[in-house]
């Protein structure tokens, strides 16, 4: 980092991660990006996701990688009396603890937030992470994205009519519940400053995924009609689809009548936008079949690339459907920094840009337990305190198969 560099937004912030898989993993990797000191600890056989490959590098799976970085590395065996005794020291100097075990985990260990850590540090900000919450019919149960995708209606309006209800292709519910404890830690946080007071943050799959309804549940609510299935049209909207060209697919989302006359002058037919069946949107909602096959018609000899970009030129939003290698050389994905490097790391970046105090840079995840060693220092353990420790895997120094 050169010497004027902002260390980011939330220096200052130490936060105990003890999640795993990725909904946790990538709320503080969030945070980390934006200067918070994240110390990442592992159970004794690790993140289980350092095995969901191939691919691997080092023997480390890429699905770890990509929601790692910037973290410091310990591992500690809580199952055991004498690590939950480490871990207490360590929360001495940390503002956050974030954790996904399974729910009464903690409280059976002894060390549940209401009846120990509220009162031995008032400040501490605990997030929980879990699959439908605490409580409820299904509180306590186990949540993996795929089936809360299922359960919470996300597949059920993902699909086409030929494919019926069709799981998301990346795990929205886990990056959602990502974000969203992130969100709720920060405002905790935030609400400390006034009250001096930390308290316990839950954040669970399932509320997340229903959160992210919009606008189908909106639409249920006001019609009560059920939501059916549109590939890639949307269901207010038209034209919201995506349409076949010469080259490959392009998409238009059109989402005013302004914008519609616009798309219609840039494809050489204005007078569609006078046309009585799709004036408006309404008119073109009702006459979306019609309007489909004479859009077609109009962009089956356009190239994608460059239609779109003269079609956003002109205010119309649409963009060809790429794919990851192309998004990934795409110049503007490098311009606004959203692939980082470290050596041979690489990776996305973060999408919050910030005029004085920006993301730090990245940095790889460091390997199984790396910074053990000074994390306990620096919470004040002796170093004969350390080696015992780690002599007795209580703080493994590897991992445990």
């Amino acid at each position: 980092m050169s010497a004027d560099r902002s260390p980011g937004a939330l220096a200052g912030l130490r936060v105990i991660d003890l999640t795993r898989v990725l909904g946790g993993p990538f709320c503080t990797q969030t945070l980390a990006d934006h200067g918070a000191e994240v110390i990442k600890i592992e159970p004794p056989q690790g993140d289980e996701v350092r095995d969901w490959g191939p691919p691997f590098r080092d023997g480390v799976a890429s699905y770890y990688v990509g929601i790692n970085r910037n973290k410091r590395a310990m591992a500690l065996d809580l199952g055991d009396a004498k690590g939950r005794d480490v871990l207490l020291r360590l929360l001495a100097r940390a503002d956050v603890l974030v954790e996904n075990y399974k729910t009464g985990t903690f409280e059976k260990w002894g060390i549940g937030y209401h009846a120990v850590l509220a009162e031995r540090f008032p400040k501490l900000i605990h997030c929980k992470i879990s699959g439908f919450g605490a409580d409820g019919p299904r509180g306590g149960m186990p949540g993996y994205d795929a089936v809360i995708q299922a359960m919470a209606g996300l597949m059920s309006i993902n699909g086409t009519p030929d494919s019926g209800p069709t799981r998301i292709g990346n795990p929205v519910v886990d990056l959602g519940t990502g974000l969203s404890a992130a969100i709720a830690i920060l405002m905790a946080v935030y609400e400390r400053q006034a009250s001096g007071r930390g308290q316990y943050v839950q954040v669970s799959l399932y509320d997340t995924a229903i959160s992210l309804l919009h606008p189908q549940a909106a639409n249920f609510f006001m019609s009560g009609k059920p939501p059916v299935i549109t590939g890639n049209a949307h269901p207010n909207i038209t034209p919201y689809d995506a349409f076949p060209t010469r080259t490959k697919q392009i998409f238009l989302a059109v989402g005013n009548d302004r914008q519609f006359a616009r798309l219609t002058a840039e494809l050489g037919a204005p007078e569609l936008a006078q046309d009585a069946r799709f004036r408006t949107n309404q008119d073109r909602r009702a006459n979306r079949e019609a309007l489909t096959e004479i859009l077609r018609g109009l962009l089956a000899d356009q190239a994608a690339e460059p239609l779109a970009d003269k079609l956003l030129a002109a205010g119309v939003p649409a963009g060809p459907v790429q794919d990851i290698p192309g998004v990934m050389a795409d110049a503007h994905t490098r311009h606004t920094g959203m692939v980082v490097e470290d050596g041979a790391y690489r990776g996305t970046g973060t999408p919050m840009k910030f005029s004085r105090t920006p993301a730090r840079p990245a940095e790889a995840p460091h390997p199984f337990s790396a910074d053990s060693r000074a994390v306990l220092s620096e919470s004040g353990f002796s170093s004969t305190e350390i080696e015992a420790l780690i002599a007795e895997g209580i703080v493994p120094a590897e991992r445990r198969r």
